[in-house]
Order: structure tokens, then sequence, then C-alpha cells
């Protein structure tokens, strides 16, 4: 009896087993995809980054990555759409600049900034490249102002939307050279390049990343890059200060967001995930060669950033008068 006992239990041991052995993957299997919520058309600096981050990230995770782009409203629609979701880690916000300019911008949101949302990373920042149509004047930004000083409101811009940091920063430029140009929004960084390379608007101001195939082949002329030095593949192109603004400096960032009422735990597991994706080699040459700098912060640290962003721009627009249209 006793020896048929232990049998049993053997036989137990190993069926409870092989089922454990098996229950990791079969559970991994039916957890949900991370869905990595894009504010903005493909083709733009935040798709861009989501898209170089993906494949590391669901390699880390033992999961499937979704890049759902969500375009919309200035990136109210896809920032909304977060603040509702399930706070279950399953979806994040990847935002531009914007999130941290839109309560400055709107009147009024379909979500609390800063009380809807949770940092979990900084992700990378990146200066602008001022990049015209070929037919625009001149081979510098300098040169371009000069003569559009002689021609005033004949040039326009095109922007990723009101109170989009180009919006700004182009703003910022036409106060400090007294130049009438006029600003055209657009619903993002796709949409503007286009507008650019169909000579809709005279220049955009986005990433290297999202002008590198237009400037490669000839069909976008870089005029200035708005960091505090020259990008490495572009070292014929000055920096704005360098243009005559001295001191002049400006960069846009992307952000990993989660609903504020995920757990802390939560949040910090994805954090871990995120840092540990953009810190993979391939990831980080992908990001760098696109002339992003990599930031790879953790969550609180966003969140004090997105706040001083806040405080930064909200200034500016009140000092100058700035007008932000709805």
């Amino acid at each position: 009896m006793p020896h048929d006992f232990s049998r049993r239990d053997a036989l137990k041991f190993t069926a409870a087993a092989v089922a454990g052995a098996f229950a990791p993957s079969a559970f991994a299997q039916s957890e949900a995809a991370l869905k990595l919520v894009v504010t903005f058309p493909p083709g733009g600096s935040t798709d861009i980054t989501a898209r170089i981050i993906q494949p590391q990230l669901a390699e880390r995770i033992g999961r499937s990555v979704v890049v759902d782009n969500r375009p919309g409203a200035a990136s109210q629609v896809g920032t909304q759409f977060v603040a509702r979701a399930a706070p279950d880690g399953n979806t994040v916000l990847v935002c531009f600049d914007t999130h941290a300019i839109n309560p400055i911008a709107k009147k009024s949101l379909p979500y609390d900034t800063f009380k809807d949302f949770v940092g979990v990373t900084l992700a990378v920042r990146f200066p602008l490249v001022i990049g015209a149509n070929p037919s625009v004047p001149g081979r510098t930004l300098k040169e371009f102002l000069e003569a559009a000083k002689k021609q005033p409101g004949k040039f326009s811009y095109a922007s990723t939307g009101i109170g989009s940091m180009n919006h700004l920063v182009a703003e910022d430029l036409k106060r400090q050279s007294g130049v009438d140009i006029l600003h055209v929004p657009f619903g993002g960084g796709g949409p503007a390049v286009q507008a650019v390379l169909g000579n809709t608007v005279s220049f955009t101001l986005l990433s290297y990343a999202a002008l590198k195939g237009g400037i490669a082949g000839g069909r976008i002329k870089p005029l200035a890059v708005t960091g505090t030095r020259r990008l490495a593949d572009l070292p014929d192109v000055p920096t704005v200060a360098e243009s005559g603004f001295p001191g002049f400096e400006a960069y846009s960032w992307i952000g990993i967001f989660a609903p504020a009422a995920t757990p802390a735990a939560t949040v910090k597991k994805l954090t871990d995930d995120f840092q540990a994706a953009l810190a993979h080699a391939e990831v980080t040459k992908k990001l760098t060669d696109a002339g992003f700098e990599v930031m790879a912060t953790d969550g609180p640290a966003l969140d004090r950033f997105a706040r001083g962003q806040f405080d930064r721009w909200s200034d500016f627009v009140k000092r100058t008068g700035l007008k932000m249209e709805e």
C-alpha cells in the first residue's frame, strides 16, 4: 500500500511539474499585447521612435508590442484614449512635446495632463532641423531670413499643430528676427514633411529622423539646427545660435506615460522594460543615427520635466503675447 501510494504521488508530482513547465509560455501567449499609443500619424518623430523601440521591447517582455497611431486634435485623440484606458500596464502613451504645451494652447482638454497620467520614462530628446523646400532662397537660416525680410508674408512654415514645440520655436524666431512668416499647422510630422516636399509651405522644423530621407535625396534643404551643436550627419549646417541668435537652444522630446491609476509596481516594471530596450546597443544606435539623444529617465524625472516644460512655455506665451489659436 505505501508503495502504491508513493507511485501515485510521484505521478501527480510529475504531472504537476510538466504542467508547470508549460504554464509560463501559455500564460505569456494569453497576455494582451502592450499597446504603444502614438498621438500622430506614421512618419513623424514620435512614430519613428516607437517603431525603433518596438522590436527590442517585445523581446524583453516576451509578448507582442503594437504601435497604435491615433492622431487628431493636436494629439488630444490619442491622449484621451490612454487616459481612459484600463490601468493594467497594457496601454501607454507615446507622446510628443505637445503633451505639456496643450494645457497652455487649449482652453479645455478632455483630460488633465498632470493628474490623469504617470510618467514611465523620458525616452529621447532631439534638436529640430529647419528644413526648407529647395526653392526657398538662401543656403542657411541667416540667408533665408534676410531674403524673407524683403518679402513679408510670402513664406510659410508647417508645424505639427497649435502649441507644438516647432510652433513655439518658429514663433520665437519670427519675433527675434522681425520676419513675417505664415504659420500652417498640420496633424503630424509626416504631413508636414509632405507639405514641404510639395512646396505647399516653405519650411518646417522637425527631427532629423523625419527629414533625413528628404535631405539625403536633395528634396529638402537644411537651413539650421536648434540644438547647442551641429549634427554629426550635417556638419555644414549651422546651429540657430550660429545664425544670428546667440544662446538660442530648443529641443523636442518624446515621453512614455501610463494612466494615473496604474499600480506603482506595474509602472516600475514598464520603466525597467523601456529603459532596457532604450539601452540596447542596436536601439541606441538607430536612435542616435536618427538624430535623437537617448535619455531613458525614470518616471518621476519625466513628471518633473513635463511640469517644467509647461512652466517654461507658459511663461513664454504670457511674456510674448503669442495668440494660441483654438
